[in-house]
């Protein structure tokens, strides 16, 4: 109990039966956290990724929210864990390993997924999915780091890299590489939620009705906001008012103190943008490196020259 207040440690002396079962903090401990649909022909690269960071296998704990899956991933997961946590070696085993199932019977063909009539329902799916998996898994660890599902690539030194910036939530730029009809290869921003407000994105917000919901590049308002592609070379590390969820590292504190992915409107937003903001309406800090170009998320086709 050290590092428990000395008023803490007398609650808790006067009530041993109960302090049996309070968990105390561990110290630089990291749950990974992700949130899965049909995601089976993305996951030896998933755990491929998760070998080779670089971060104390006993201090990494993760879990999984299997959802509206019809594939093999459940059972990939579950295999998995038996791989990771009985037959490797101790070593290699994880803190915790934990797999969770609640469906939300929501089926939306995947070619409509990014249609903006249908991105307000589909984004609090996703933001109860998340919801329900922080609050099951959470125990005392100390960060807590949420990760796509089909990522490509991030550098092992991701975690400890973010952790240093000791911020209470923090994203890295996520960018696809692509090549355009001419054969040359381009470096896009991908995750298109991570976004800093400008004079005129909030003007624009002034004008919209209390009901009207924003997704970018989904929406009919166009919302002039800054995307962490519009920085300059020697902004190295910038306050966002919206983040994504590809690689998003969040102190746990934040979320232990109820802010989680809205499944209503709240400033025009749900789940992560609407967790941005109301992480800062709860004083906490939220930031973006535009440079950090270390994650790469699924290959995209050929990008044509209209794109550009």
């Amino acid at each position: 109990m050290d590092s428990f207040s000395k008023e803490s440690r007398k609650v808790l002396n006067k009530n041993k039966d109960y302090a049996l079962q309070t968990l105390d903090p561990d110290d630089d401990s990291l749950l990974i956290l992700t949130p899965f649909k049909n995601n089976a022909k993305h996951l030896f690269r998933y755990f491929e990724l998760l070998d080779a960071l670089d971060y104390p296998r006993d201090k990494v704990s993760l879990a999984f929210l299997i959802s509206d899956s019809t594939d093999q991933t459940q059972k990939m997961l579950i295999e998995a864990k038996k791989l990771y946590q009985e037959q490797s070696p101790e070593d290699m085993r994880f803190k915790r390993f934990d797999i969770y199932r609640q469906d939300f019977f929501y089926d939306l063909p995947r070619e409509k997924r990014h249609w903006y009539e249908y991105q307000r329902d589909r984004r609090i799916v996703i933001a109860r999915a998340r919801n329900y998996l922080w609050t099951r898994a959470l125990e005392n660890e100390q960060w807590v780091l949420w990760i796509d599902g089909d990522l490509e690539y991030y550098q092992p030194s991701t975690v400890r890299d973010l952790m240093a910036y000791n911020k209470d939530v923090i994203v890295p730029n996520c960018v696809i590489h692509r090549r355009n009809d001419k054969g040359e290869m381009k470096v896009i921003v991908y995750d298109r939620n991570a976004w800093q407000e400008t004079p005129k994105s909030l003007e624009m917000i002034k004008t919209l009705k209390e009901d009207d919901f924003l997704a970018e590049g989904n929406t009919n308002h166009v919302t002039h906001r800054k995307y962490l592609d519009n920085f300059a070379e020697n902004e190295t590390m910038v306050p966002l008012d919206g983040v994504g969820s590809t690689f998003t590292l969040v102190k746990s504190r934040v979320h232990r103190s109820g802010v989680g992915f809205p499944t209503w409107l709240f400033q025009h937003q749900v789940e992560t943008e609407g967790f941005a903001k109301l992480a800062k309406a709860n004083g906490y800090g939220v930031f973006g490196l535009p440079y950090y170009h270390k994650i790469h998320a699924k290959r995209l086709a050929t990008l044509h020259s209209a794109d550009i």
